[in-house]
């Protein structure tokens, strides 16, 4: 066994602290389990979301040590168990209390994302015809768990609070999936451009970074939508295209 310090922010939306909690730890914990050994032993009142414990939910989203991670995938024997391991709420979304947050924002979000509106079908039976490529192309994006990891590490959400124009790397990986798709006809430009502000998204990759999924989130979705956007919009040669031969 070893002893470590664990300081977790308690509080709420109208303030709070950070309190050092001592225990005892054993090999093959995750960060999840000393939480819950603390809620257990030394603060019943400690608020700690989590469901699912196989890194499947993404209830248990949390800042250790000030990265963005799953507490219930984050072995302990991948940190420094030396000095105190801070725990706080994602920074992103309003503190409901302690290590719970009000990520209401994102579902809300998603209902003002164009649905998915299917071409007809190819077929007499109903049925299409598509390419095995295509639909391999979109089935990355199909892993999210909505941790909202992602949108906790942007900056543009996390420390300029652009939640009212920007949508956030989570949301442009949703409209990826829909955009891709190989029997999709919506056009989401217009909203991508405006009222969801992909311009703001600088490409830093942090969002791809902390992806528990390993979702390509900055190469395979957001840039290939910033592509689209900019031929739509940007791309002189495109206008004239457009006037030559116009869609039909």
């Amino acid at each position: 066994m070893k002893t470590v310090v664990f300081r977790i922010w308690r509080g709420d939306a109208t303030g709070g602290k950070f309190v050092d909690y001592t225990t005892e730890i054993t090999e093959g914990l995750v960060v999840l389990d000393v939480v819950h050994k603390i809620q257990a032993d030394q603060a019943n009142d400690l608020a700690c979301r989590w469901n699912c414990k196989a890194g499947k939910c993404g209830s248990c989203s949390a800042e250790v040590n000030g990265i963005p991670k799953l507490m219930c995938m984050t072995r302990m024997d991948t940190l420094n168990t030396d000095k105190p391991i801070t725990i706080e709420p994602m920074r992103a979304f309003p503190s409901i209390r302690d290590l719970a947050t009000d990520v209401s924002w994102n579902f809300r979000v998603k209902t003002k994302i164009k649905k998915f509106k299917p071409r007809k079908p190819d077929a007499e039976d109903g049925t299409w015809r598509m390419q095995q490529e295509d639909v391999d192309r979109v089935q990355e994006f199909r892993k999210c768990i909505e941790c909202f990891l992602c949108q906790d590490v942007c900056h543009v959400l996390r420390d300029h609070h652009k939640h009212d124009e920007f949508i956030g790397p989570r949301f442009l990986v949703y409209t990826a999936a829909l955009e891709m798709h190989p029997l999709d006809t919506e056009d989401r430009l217009p909203e991508l451009k405006q009222s969801q502000g992909i311009g703001f998204c600088n490409i830093t990759k942090c969002c791809t970074k902390v992806c528990p999924e390993h979702i390509t989130i900055t190469d395979n979705a957001i840039i290939p939508l910033k592509e689209r956007v900019v031929d739509e919009f940007y791309d002189p040669f495109g206008w004239l295209w457009k006037k030559i031969r116009p869609k039909s």
